[in-house]
């Protein structure tokens, strides 16, 4: 196997993090070190026998720093191909050494941005010599170790004690993460230049993705799965939540999970919805969260069995002691009362998530929206059009009332979040049938007076896209609808219409789609 013997390393990192006892495990081992401002003063603080860059390159930093490590005095020793003749006679002609390794982690961008510094000190945390010599010993991985991360450290310095070198399986691994490094790093900046100065879609589409953790597996057993997020997301998010108890939170939780928590944050009052298979199966607001938690419950408690809780109030004891009568699979909302965790933690397997911050449309951030498909990525942008109440159309012989505009309301908030066809019967602020997910509307309609668990006499109806046929609304007059509210835009909407005056059904329009894949 062939290896990779280090005789000279440069060490130049922002996350100092255990530098300083690498660094003498190199040097014990007879290592030559070079470094740069504030990790040479910390090398040479702790003892480390250390060169400073300027003294290799014959020139000082300049710039405030911005330059010290662009200089052929590094980059030709970092770059030249030790078995190419003409690259080590160029190399003593200059007298350039060669460097072996590189250990480099990168200014701190991520962290300038989120910790709300201005524009300029974002600007100035973008590194340059950083990025351009942890490309240089990638590329030229075969006889450069280059080590971009702290938890590397180990793994060079076993190769090191076993054998005085470093192995070409190490070197190949650490050339592909530092690539993958300089690439999101990238990708980082990218995200954060063009919303400060981009306009529409760019060219490319640059996704800053971390690893948040690797899953147990996939949708499926068979499959495997990581969990990755963009670091500079604002607002609650399932990544950024702490999990306090239960076990590790699987593919299909995360998904349930994410979705739930979308749902509840379009709602201001104490609201709770219970999810299945990435749709709401429960849905409901009132003046406390424990009681729109069981009213959500009680919606459909069938398909709840092994549900996600989501919850836009802190989960407390009221809320907690009703949970724990039902099998659940993870519940998640900005805090848990201390008596109310200590309830829910007697169920063992119950994960519970905490945001840590308030939910609620105000706390909404919207952004663009990817799907993978095969061969690419469709983007778009994640625009929620508000409905004016007072800007419906009425398109019926009957108006709605007032008490049907708020329950309609309500309803078009819930069959945005429901896979389409989507149809949702309610009643006041509460879900009282859902049809989902159908191929034919008119199905949806059929399932969602099935799914009821009362009577749908007196519900309203949402529709996240135009009826194409009078027949949903025809089966809606049967299951007992007053009111519909819908985008219309079909070339049939006269016929629809036509249908909800036969049955005194009042029906406005929102000029607006919100049909889900």
């Amino acid at each position: 196997m062939k290896l990779v013997e280090i005789k000279r390393a440069i060490i130049s990192v922002s996350d100092k993090t255990g530098i300083v006892d690498f660094a003498k495990e190199l040097e014990s081992r007879g290592i030559d070190i070079i470094s740069t401002g504030g990790t040479y003063r910390l090398l040479k603080d702790n003892g480390v026998r250390v060169t400073e860059v300027s003294e290799v390159t014959g020139f000082p930093e300049m710039l405030d720093g911005r330059v010290k490590t662009l200089h052929p005095k590094i980059h030709a020793g970092i770059l030249a191909r030790r078995d190419d003749s003409e690259h080590m006679k160029a190399l003593k002609d200059a007298k350039i050494d060669t460097v072996d390794m590189v250990v480099v982690n990168l200014y701190p961008f991520k962290e300038t941005v989120m910790k709300g510094s201005s524009f300029e000190d974002v600007v100035e945390n973008i590194d340059i010599g950083g990025p351009s010599m942890i490309r240089a010993a990638a590329k030229n991985y075969r006889y450069v170790a280059v080590v971009t991360d702290r938890s590397q450290y180990p793994l060079v310095l076993e190769d090191i004690k076993e054998c005085g070198e470093v192995k070409i399986n190490t070197l190949e691994k650490l050339m592909a993460e530092a690539f993958v490094n300089t690439a999101n790093y990238d990708a980082m900046i990218a995200e954060r230049m063009l919303k400060q100065f981009g306009e529409g879609f760019p060219r490319s589409f640059p996704v800053p993705m971390e690893k948040v953790a690797d899953l147990r597996y996939g949708e499926n057993p068979n499959q495997k799965a990581a969990y990755y997020t963009d670091p500079f997301t604002e607002g609650p998010t399932v990544s950024k939540s702490e999990q306090l108890h239960g076990k590790q939170l699987s593919y299909n939780n995360i998904l349930d999970l994410d979705k739930a928590l979308d749902i509840v944050m379009d709602f201001e009052k104490p609201t709770a919805v219970v999810m299945k298979h990435t749709n709401p199966c429960g849905l409901a607001s009132d003046d406390s969260i424990s009681d729109a938690f069981v009213t959500a419950y009680d919606v459909d408690p069938m398909s709840a069995y092994g549900c996600i809780i989501a919850l836009n109030r802190n989960c407390d004891m009221a809320t907690a002691e009703e949970i724990k009568k039902h099998f659940v699979e993870a519940v998640i909302c900005p805090e848990y009362d201390d008596d109310a965790l200590e309830l829910l933690e007697t169920k063992k397997n119950l994960r519970l998530l905490r945001t840590g911050t308030p939910i609620g449309p105000e706390y909404r951030y919207r952004d663009y929206k990817m799907k993978k498909v095969r061969g690419g990525m469709l983007v778009q942008t994640d625009e929620d059009v508000v409905i004016d109440p007072d800007n419906l159309k009425v398109v019926t012989e009957r108006a709605p009332t007032d008490e049907e505009i708020h329950s309609l309301m309500f309803a078009w908030k819930l069959a945005k979040h429901v896979t389409s066809n989507a149809v949702v019967y309610v009643k006041d602020e509460r879900a009282v049938g859902i049809g989902a997910g159908q191929m034919s509307r008119v199905d949806s309609a059929k399932i969602a007076a099935m799914k009821a668990n009362e009577s749908t006499e007196g519900c309203v109806m949402a529709s996240d896209a135009f009826f194409p046929f009078r027949d949903g609304v025809d089966t809606a007059a049967e299951a007992g609808i007053t009111a519909i509210i819908q985008p219309g835009g079909s070339i049939r909407d006269q016929e629809v219409i036509d249908a909800a005056n036969e049955h005194g059904i009042a029906m406005v329009f929102t000029g607006c789609r919100v049909f889900r894949h």
